[in-house]
């Protein structure tokens, strides 16, 4: 999966590659583990993590 935060494939990306989610593009990105993406994902769904 690799979906592009702007919607164009220039901009930053979340892609899984393996058992790790890549957040950002080039020396700015950040790897999560399965269970940090899954957490992150937890939070967002249950309202403790929400737009600004």
């Amino acid at each position: 999966m690799k979906v592009y935060i702007c919607n164009k494939s220039c901009c930053p990306a979340v892609e899984t590659v393996g058992d790790e989610v890549l957040i950002g593009e080039g020396a700015n990105t950040v790897r999560l583990k399965k269970n940090e993406w899954n957490n992150l994902v937890q939070k967002i769904q249950s309202g403790e993590l929400h737009s600004i």
